[in-house]
């Protein structure tokens, strides 16, 4: 098992540290990464992974203004959205914004959200994403609702309405701090197989120096792995 534990060892090393790995990231219902195992019902995951629940559950919500005037109509597009994130703490919620990796969305930033079109004339969209943080015993029905019910509490501005889009999804802060975790049931896996075919076989592995990788789990949890690949074989080899 000596190659093992020196490869281990060498993370510390050899790893590269990717800033966007440092920050929070969305997990949608598409996986990231190829090193799956499928399974003859239809159901994808990681062969060796940790599981747990995601830090958060996330929403997507537009705020859409059809107000004719275009000044008039982005003022009442912004007032919402400013009243959304002055709700926001008040109703146990979050307002960020990103579509892979999110960033706080605040009294400071929120005139920054871009706005679009919305396939209609004299119609401008802001679009943001609204978080619960998900806490011990917290399914998704449940912060479901509270982000149903703080979209509901949000006062309209003129012709400016908000609205909930699309699935709920998930979201994990810091991905890579489960580094240690993951190689810790990955250094089990590789020693328990190896074990199988005698004392005078160890493990190669490859693919340490990789970033953490997600995958939707359920309705609140994911899966984070490592893309590694190991080989067993006779020591010396």
């Amino acid at each position: 098992m000596r190659m093992l534990f020196k490869a281990v060892l060498a993370l510390g090393i050899f790893m590269t540290a990717a800033p966007a790995f440092a920050q929070e990231v969305i997990v949608t219902a598409s996986r990231r990464g190829g090193y799956l195992n499928s399974y003859a019902d239809g159901d994808t995951r990681p062969y060796v992974h940790l599981k747990r629940t995601a830090d958060y559950a996330v929403q997507m919500v537009r705020v859409v203004g059809d107000t004719r005037d275009a000044d008039k109509r982005r003022e009442e597009v912004y007032a919402m959205v400013r009243n959304a994130v002055e709700l926001a703490g008040k109703h146990g919620v979050e307002l960020s914004t990103g579509n892979y990796i999110i960033e706080p969305v605040t009294l400071a930033n929120y005139t920054n959200l871009p706005l679009a079109g919305d396939g209609r004339a004299d119609t401008s969209v802001a679009t943001f994403l609204v978080k619960v943080r998900l806490e011990p015993g917290m399914d998704s029905k449940a912060a479901l609702g509270r982000i149903s019910k703080f979209i509901a509490a949000v006062p309209a501005v003129g012709r400016a309405e908000i609205k909930a889009t699309g699935e709920l999804t998930l979201s994990v802060v810091n991905p890579d701090q489960y580094r240690g975790q993951i190689i810790d049931l990955l250094a089990a896996d590789a020693k328990g197989s190896a074990a199988k075919f005698g004392d005078d076989y160890g493990v190669q592995i490859s693919g340490l120096d990789k970033p953490v990788e997600w995958a939707r789990g359920s309705l609140t949890e994911v899966f984070l792995y490592l893309p590694v690949e190991y080989v067993i074989r006779p020591k010396g080899n």
